[in-house]
């Protein structure tokens, strides 16, 4: 039986076997965190039925392991095309959402699919396209990454022009993305002199959205109180609590205290629960598996055959990672308050599903150069290295 579930394995589950590993791990924890962090909620909505939260976000961690491998499956050359038809698609889906959407924390995040009744963040689908745009723009200009106007220009004002429509109500998000197009400029080679102009550039964008956007006010404050510390805002205070509570071993499983009181114990501050029911060990093990996954996607980076896949992944893995990042880093006071979700670990609908087609496109990639290489390997030819061939 074992060697057939290997052989079952080896025929399905492609790509860097790490990464399925690591995702596997943090999903199953997700379940059982969210199951326990939902337990007010479920009195509270549900009159005690808290299995209807475990059932629900069970699907939908399936149904994002389900998406993750798919896009798996899928040669990552295409996504270079798709990631150019989502970024066109997004643009009104953003000021759509803006104009019309639902309105969540005095901000217009969430568009809702007719019929099915089911919201999603238009902001996920242009963040993973604009990622997969600009991977495709710098590895097809990698000979003439130094001309001005055909390289570095349609670049900035892609990346400024979506991240400025994001920032109009979700400045966490914004940031971090124009972070991540910065780390994936300078891996792919732009030169310094234009990464200080796409600072410059990518500032008065962002500032526009603040100027002009749902969320500035609250942007400012959240920061002016962060760096003053006149006032610890009580997500946070709650927070810490757990934290201080939970010790090196946790409370255990399910007993988490805090839960009652923190806001969102399962989405934004989820890490705070895990400290309080896991401790430091628990907290440190998924802290572990983040940097685990970062590794391994750099890895990928490091061995590709082509500019292309290496670019793509070490943009997701950055977005991915970075995220998880700041969401702990909120949780410990390292940061002020963001409203970004822990990636693969909070309760989520379809931010789970753009997660888990992230990790697709990720893995499609290491599959993809795998297989490049059995092939030149196969006719004599040494693998050679995407940015030693450019």
């Amino acid at each position: 039986m074992i060697v057939s579930l290997k052989a079952w394995i080896d025929r399905n589950l492609k790509g860097d076997p790490m990464i399925w590993g690591i995702v596997i791990m943090l999903s199953i924890i997700s379940i059982l965190v969210v199951y326990s962090a939902t337990g007010s909620l479920a009195y509270k909505y549900t009159g005690g039925n808290t299995e209807k939260y475990l059932l629900d976000h069970s699907m939908m961690v399936f149904a994002g392991l389900f998406v993750m491998w798919a896009a798996h499956k899928i040669p990552y050359k295409w996504f270079g095309l798709i990631g150019r038809l989502l970024l066109m698609a997004s643009i009104p889906l953003l000021v759509i959402t803006f104009i019309f959407g639902s309105t969540v924390n005095e901000a217009n995040r969430w568009l809702t699919i007719p019929f099915i009744n089911k919201a999603f963040q238009p902001s996920d689908i242009a963040k993973l396209a604009l990622i997969a745009t600009l991977a495709s723009l710098l590895a097809k200009r990698q000979k003439n990454i130094d001309e001005l106007k055909k390289s570095f220009l349609p670049m900035i004002l892609v990346i400024g022009f979506i991240c400025m429509l994001i920032g109009l109500a979700n400045m966490s998000t914004a940031l971090l993305l124009l972070f991540t197009c910065l780390l994936l400029m300078f891996i792919g080679r732009v030169p310094m002199k234009y990464i200080f102009m796409f600072i410059l550039f990518g500032g008065l964008f962002i500032s526009a959205s603040v100027l002009l956007g749902q969320r500035g006010s609250t942007f400012y404050g959240r920061i002016d109180r962060f760096i003053s510390g006149s006032e610890v805002p009580f997500q946070a205070e709650q927070s810490f609590i757990a934290i201080s509570t939970g010790g090196i071993t946790g409370k255990g499983p399910g007993k988490s205290e805090q839960r009652n009181t923190l806001p969102h114990p399962y989405s934004d501050f989820i890490y705070a629960i895990i400290i309080e029911e896991y401790g430091l060990v628990g907290g440190a093990t998924v802290l572990f598996l983040y940097l685990a996954l970062l590794y391994r996607g750099m890895r990928i980076v490091a061995s590709s055959t082509k500019p292309f896949g290496g670019l793509l992944s070490a943009g997701l893995s950055f977005a991915l990672v970075l995220q998880a990042m700041v969401n702990m880093g909120v949780a410990v006071g390292l940061g002020p308050i963001t409203g970004l979700p822990l990636p693969l670990l909070s309760m989520g609908g379809t931010s789970l599903i753009f997660t888990g087609f992230s990790l697709g496109i990720i893995l499609s990639v290491s599959r993809g150069d795998h297989a490049d290489e059995i092939e030149n390997i196969g006719e004599g030819n040494k693998p050679r290295r995407a940015f030693q061939a450019a």
